[in-house]
């Protein structure tokens, strides 16, 4: 049995970047090739001792050497051959002590990075400021590289300390005790961000579009290589009118008409799995329904009966908290949404980054091939759904399935609401029952069995702490307890004009007067959670 690292078992030299080694010195060049000599033979399963014997590279330098070349570059590679350079800096440095009081110069090395990894909501923030252009540039020409001026970083430090101020940090706080504030740091770090992508700087600098991209029949390296790791979210509009149906407290009904409906969605980039979604019947969403499908992406999903006639899922149809009990509150590593307001709200961002504990990769609006796997299930649900339903309004005003679709009047051919969430369910469960082309023929939940319990990739769970207070993402509402002894009327509060009470609230007449944390369900009004502290 071999005694080698799980990791170095198979090492694919034939896609490991390479180097220019002729043109280094004799010494870097002949020291280069004792390494890539030394790699070359692991590979081919040669024994350690036989390749310290031939090579001179020992058996713990060896293992260094490979440590190394397998580490991620910032260009979505390996290092491979590029990490045997001497003095190549394969990791960044990291802070592990707080910055105290120093001098003029000097002590702060890492400082802001350490910042950010203590408070994730500020990262965010900064790269919310960098897309929407607070800092614009300019290119300097030099002959060793690009130097680029920032335009606007006074502007910008300014609000940085203002959202430290407010994360609570005091003036014995970095970055308020260093002489310059960290405005060196916060350049450099936004100069670092900005050259992380061409799209990016240009759009800095002034660009309009982007032009010289080589064609290529590549296929791009995949997003994510385990489930969980990066989701997408993104709000879908269906082009369909509704039938709203409403019960008033007689038992009457009352119908009405919608021509704006929202679909939001989250799903998982490996597996292709939609692990949440959400309907909002507004015409455009909000950071509610954002965090509404974030709710509903944790929580798994329970078994419904449909009411619709022959409407019923197949043995393979169906969702993956149902498939594999285990995925239920599951929290995600990454999630890419674009930058509508909603998605970038307070509430939103508190929601994603300290409650759930993931990054957020804000992309810009209107532009999917940022977010290339939600996009298309979307045009899935546009075909398979939307377009098949009556009182379809098309793609645009001249679509000749618009006049088909047209009920002429006849409310009774409209989708009810209901029915709409039925047919919604069945067109997600049976998705996940078909081959997917991403999965190379697999369904998504092939895909994520496979994953979870054929491969035992590991899992983040939400605390359980949490699982019972999912509500707290949502903004509170302060509402005062009222109760009057004289007439006997027990304590309640009023929200939205209507009186809420409980068995608890309702015995208890020291609440009378002092302020509760009401959070709501817009789902289901008739009943809140309230906390006193």
């Amino acid at each position: 049995m071999s005694r080698r690292r799980p990791e170095f078992q198979t090492l694919d030299l034939a896609s490991w970047p390479t180097i220019a080694w002729p043109e280094l010195g004799t010494a870097g060049r002949s020291r280069v090739q004792r390494h890539i000599d030394a790699i070359e033979r692991y590979a081919k399963d040669e024994p350690v001792g036989s390749i310290e014997a031939a090579t001179g590279v020992n058996r713990r330098q060896l293992y260094r050497l490979l440590d190394r070349a397998l580490s991620l570059h910032a260009d979505g590679r390996l290092y491979g051959f590029r990490a045997l350079v001497a003095h190549a800096r394969v990791t960044e440095y990291t802070r592990m002590l707080p910055v105290t009081m120093c001098g003029e110069r000097g002590g702060a090395v890492g400082a802001l990075s350490l910042l950010f990894e203590c408070y994730p909501r500020l990262a965010a923030w900064l790269v919310l400021q960098i897309r929407q252009r607070r800092v614009t540039l300019k290119q300097i020409p030099s002959n060793d590289g690009i130097r680029i001026r920032l335009h606007g970083l006074r502007a910008l430090h300014e609000r940085f300390l203002q959202e430290c101020r407010q994360l609570g940090l005091t003036a014995a706080d970095y970055p308020f005790n260093t002489a310059g504030r960290a405005i060196r740091s916060l350049s450099s770090r936004v100069k670092a961000e900005l050259l992380r992508g061409f799209g990016m700087v240009a759009a800095a600098a002034g660009a309009s579009h982007l032009k010289g991209l080589p064609r290529s029949d590549d296929v791009p390296a995949p997003a994510a290589t385990r489930p969980y790791q990066v989701v997408e979210f993104d709000g879908h509009r269906l082009d369909v009118r509704l039938k709203v149906v409403v019960r008033d407290p007689l038992g009457f009904e009352h119908e009405f008409e919608i021509e704006r409906v929202w679909l939001l969605v989250i799903i998982d980039v490996c597996t292709r799995v939609v692990i949440g979604y959400h309907l909002a019947l507004t015409r455009e969403y909000s950071r509610y329904d954002v965090i509404k499908t974030i709710e509903n992406a944790l929580e798994p999903r329970p078994l419904r009966a449909f009411t619709i006639p022959g409407l019923a899922c197949q043995g393979q149809d169906g969702f993956a908290s149902q498939r594999l009990p285990e995925l239920a509150y599951v929290s995600w590593e990454c999630i890419r949404l674009d930058n509508a307001k909603a998605n970038l709200a307070g509430e939103t961002l508190a929601a994603l980054c300290e409650f759930v504990g993931c990054v957020v990769s804000a992309g810009p609006k209107h532009s999917p091939d940022e977010r290339p796997y939600i996009e298309r299930f979307f045009g899935t649900i546009a075909s398979r759904l939307s377009s098949r339903l009556p009182g379809y309004t098309g793609s645009h005003p001249r679509d000749l399935r618009r006049a088909l679709a047209a009920p002429k009047g006849d409310l009774r051919l409209y989708v009810s609401l209901d029915e709409l969430d039925e047919l919604i369910t069945y067109s997600i469960a049976s998705y996940h029952g078909t081959p997917h082309g991403g999965s190379n023929g697999a369904t998504p939940l092939e895909a994520m069995e496979f994953f979870v319990r054929g491969r035992g990739q590991l899992l983040a769970w939400l605390p359980e702490v949490r699982r019972r207070t999912l509500c707290l993402m949502q903004t509170a509402r302060h509402c005062r307890v009222r109760g009057y002894l004289a007439l006997g009327v027990r304590p309640h509060i009023n929200l939205f004009g209507v009186r809420y009470t409980n068995m608890v609230l309702a015995s208890s007449a020291q609440l009378i007067g002092q302020s509760l944390r009401v959070y709501i369900n817009a789902d289901d009004l008739r009943c809140v959670r309230a906390f006193h502290r």
